[in-house]
């Protein structure tokens, strides 16, 4: 199997470890990086052994797929000149900084038959990824992401920074439309929305409580998973979860488990067990590049598609737009 000649597109923070662990991922070939910044290019490319371009279109025209890990803003006028040009498109979280510019691309991606993944790497978190064999059916999900502040993320509101993650996770989660949302947040160092908190409610009757702030002291990346017979905590940030599950005194299984006794009344009294999913070695970046190539060579829908990154674009403007309307600033 020939290799997939791919390019990255931007070359800050996360740009740099793009170029970093493409290089190890089976069947691709690092051609190169682009950056408007030509001298952060060149730091790159030198750091890692590979060539600078000057102009984006040296690039695009040497390349079958690219990587684009520029800022929001650029995402669209980047994602459509690559696709146009008959390129698979991997694009980091959020798609684009409007709805309409991401239902434009969705659409693009699809007429040329080409590839469209968004990078909402925290599917492939540990914790979430040890979860894989489990029957999730939430009815409950309470999320918290929290980070220090860092101006890095300050072009678009947290929402769009750090709460898209949990949404893009939610919406992956429960298989409802989404029926109301009541939302709150403030500005608080930067000119866009540093806190929200939203309440998100599905057809299904399922609740989502999301929270995000850029601004903690601490970092903190949990969400709570309550369903029929379980309760599920995940910490992305350790990349353990642990499950808390309601069986029958009388299962054989009991053995196996860690049991915490019973609870219920009566004929309803269930068995409380507990039990921490193996923690697979997971390197989350390089391993969503690689499902990237596997969607390509295989032709497959990304994991997470650009309907995906569109669906959870469309989520977090409800919850923007709920706080605008609320007048709280």
């Amino acid at each position: 199997m020939s290799k997939l000649k791919v390019g990255i597109i931007g070359t800050g923070f996360l740009g740099r470890l793009h170029t970093k662990l493409i290089r190890d991922v089976k069947n691709a070939e690092l051609m190169g990086v682009y950056d408007k910044d030509l001298s952060a290019a060149e730091l790159v490319a030198d750091e890692f052994k590979t060539k600078a371009f000057q102009n984006i279109n040296d690039l695009l025209n040497n390349v079958e797929a690219v990587i684009i890990v520029a800022a929001t803003k650029a995402h669209y006028e980047l994602a459509k000149i690559s696709l146009n040009k008959g390129l698979h498109v991997f694009v980091e979280k959020p798609i684009t900084a409007e709805i309409w510019q991401a239902e434009e691309i969705v659409k693009l991606a699809e007429e040329k038959n080409l590839k469209l993944q968004v990078g909402h790497i925290e599917r492939f978190n540990a914790a979430l990824v040890a979860l894989d064999k489990f029957n999730l059916n939430p009815m409950f999900i309470q999320t918290d992401r929290l980070a220090q502040f860092n101006p890095r993320g300050t072009d678009v509101a947290v929402v769009l920074d750090l709460m898209i993650h949990d949404i893009d996770i939610i919406l992956s989660l429960v298989k409802s439309d989404v029926k109301h949302i009541s939302a709150s947040g403030v500005n608080v160092v930067s000119d866009s929305l540093d806190i929200a908190n939203a309440r998100i409610e599905f057809e299904n009757g399922a609740v989502a409580n999301v929270t995000a702030s850029r601004i903690s002291q601490k970092k903190m990346r949990k969400m709570r998973i309550f369903q029929q017979d379980a309760y599920i905590a995940l910490d992305f940030n350790s990349g353990v979860s642990e499950i808390y599950r309601l069986v029958s005194p009388r299962d054989k299984t009991l053995k196996d488990f860690i049991s915490f006794g019973e609870m219920g009344i009566g004929e309803n009294k269930k068995a409380v067990i507990y039990e921490q999913p193996e923690q697979k070695e997971i390197n989350a970046l390089q391993y969503e590049q690689q499902l990237f190539l596997d969607a390509i060579y295989n032709d497959k829908t990304p994991i997470v598609s650009g309907k995906d990154g569109l669906h959870a674009l469309k989520v977090a403007e409800m919850i923007i737009n709920r706080i605008n309307e609320s007048g709280v600033k």
